[in-house]
């Protein structure tokens, strides 16, 4: 039992994997670390008299939603920056702020046989609960700095990224995860990789409620060196199961899937980098 746990482990204090990189103007950090603890970590680190809060009371006061995912990462946090100032950082808590704080109109259960092997699962009139349970969001990455954000006609040429280059550098973050009480999975992840033409940041939230929804929500980067901006696109795909011809063993795997669920809203984004000179001009 845990109250006979003599020395129960201290989250705050397992050791975080972190690294710093250059290419070009940009400095690119990353940190990975283990998930949020379930409780407060109580006074010196977490004490409300002093201001002072843990992870654990920081995502609690700042969400307020009924309760968090299975597993979130506060320490996983990939961030870029230019010279200039302008950064990118993606960041658990952010992308968790983006979960809409209301009910939900999506009952899972899809049929009464569905409904009966699933009766002790939590899940079957969860619209109840006052936010999106699923975790939907619709995080596109955290903005700092002097930033110029247009809509643009540009696009990310897929093609090139396709072509074989030489990878620099490459890491994958996972932000947080939810298996939906195993009825599905919602999780949001963050990969980077950086060539020597570029970069290339894919930002993805995927969610699938097994036998009745699939929906991707993906966020992709790009920057040629040559250049003095990034493309940022994002697409939400979102279909329903019954009505999508995709074998179930792909469902599993958002690349696969991907490209079968069709698109419901994009948007197409040009950020010009400046400097705070050119910001205040």
């Amino acid at each position: 039992m845990a109250g006979n746990v003599k020395n129960p482990v201290d989250f705050d204090k397992l050791p975080v994997n972190s690294g710093e990189h250059t290419f070009e103007d940009w400095d690119i950090k990353f940190k990975q670390s283990h998930i949020l603890s379930s409780k407060c970590s109580g006074p010196p680190v977490c004490s409300e008299d002093k201001g002072l809060y843990c992870p654990f009371c920081v995502y609690n006061r700042e969400l307020k939603m009924s309760h968090l995912p299975d597993m979130v990462f506060p320490n996983n946090i990939l961030s870029i920056a230019h010279k200039t100032g302008c950064s990118i950082k993606f960041i658990a808590l952010d992308a968790l702020k983006h979960v809409k704080n209301k009910n939900l109109h999506l009952k899972i259960a899809c049929s009464n046989v569905w409904k009966e092997s699933r009766q002790d699962s939590g899940l079957i009139e969860q619209e109840v609960q006052p936010f999106d349970w699923t975790f939907s969001t619709d995080y596109s990455g955290t903005l700092g700095g002097p930033w110029k954000c247009e809509d643009t006609q540009l696009r990310i040429d897929m093609e090139r990224l396709k072509q074989k280059e030489q990878i620099l550098f490459f890491h994958e973050l996972t932000l947080f995860e939810d298996e939906l009480h195993d009825n599905g999975i919602a999780s949001s992840s963050v990969k980077m990789r950086v060539m020597p033409s570029g970069f290339f940041i894919l930002l993805r939230f995927f969610l699938r409620v097994d036998g009745v929804l699939l929906k991707i929500n993906d966020t992709r980067f790009y920057h040629d060196f040559t250049t003095d901006f990034i493309l940022r696109e994002y697409t939400s795909r979102e279909g329903k199961v019954c009505e999508l011809e995709i074998p179930i063993p792909a469902m599993t795997d958002p690349n696969i899937c991907s490209p079968m669920v069709p698109v419901v809203y994009s948007k197409y984004e040009k950020l010009s980098i400046m400097s705070s000179s050119q910001n205040n001009t």
